[in-house]
């Protein structure tokens, strides 16, 4: 199971704060979560995520003294992600297609990402579980159909049945039909 924002903030916080164990839950906790973030984006193989991963897992470790505690952790998180990745393609002399690229290639983006995380957990958080796990997982995560049924242990169909009505449910609560 994904740790939660807070899970991971109060983590980060407690390495800082020289907690070696909850530094290590934190690094190991974001294994998956790179993972999702540059399968999602890159179309390399296997190889070069692992080595994104190890090199954001070190920025994360080097660079904890620059971490605002006041701020969301995922969006400290994922602009050091971003940083890597194009980092990565610059090394490579590579130009490729990685879905978001006018996002990365924002500076400002950080505070505007973070508020539409927080966003989506409030409106994540009115949904059934199953529907909001379902979406995070295939959604915001780039978890397949398959790899969503696996993890929660249920049925493809029960993944694109509960991301489709939850989805369905979300349209409703923004355009106001259900309060």
């Amino acid at each position: 199971m994904r740790a939660s924002e807070t899970q991971l903030k109060a983590w980060m916080i407690g390495g800082l704060d020289g907690d070696a164990a909850c530094q290590a839950r934190l690094l190991r906790a974001l294994v998956p979560i790179l993972e999702a973030f540059y399968r999602r984006r890159m179309q390399d193989g296997q190889g070069d995520i692992d080595d994104l991963i190890q090199e954001t897992l070190i920025a994360v470790h080097t660079r904890r003294a620059t971490y605002d505690r006041e701020r969301l952790f995922s969006g400290w998180l994922f602009a050091i992600a971003r940083y890597k990745m194009i980092d990565h393609f610059r090394r490579g002399g590579r130009t490729c297609t990685m879905e978001g690229l006018e996002d990365i290639l924002i500076a400002e983006g950080f505070e505007d990402e973070s508020g539409a995380r927080m966003d989506i957990d409030r409106l994540l958080g009115e949904l059934p579980a199953k529907q909001a796990e379902a979406i995070r997982a295939t959604r915001l995560e780039g978890l397949s159909t398959v790899e969503a049924a696996t993890r929660a242990n249920i049925g493809e169909s029960d993944v694109k049945i509960s991301v489709h009505r939850g989805l369905k449910a979300l349209a409703a609560r923004i355009r106001g039909d259900v309060t």
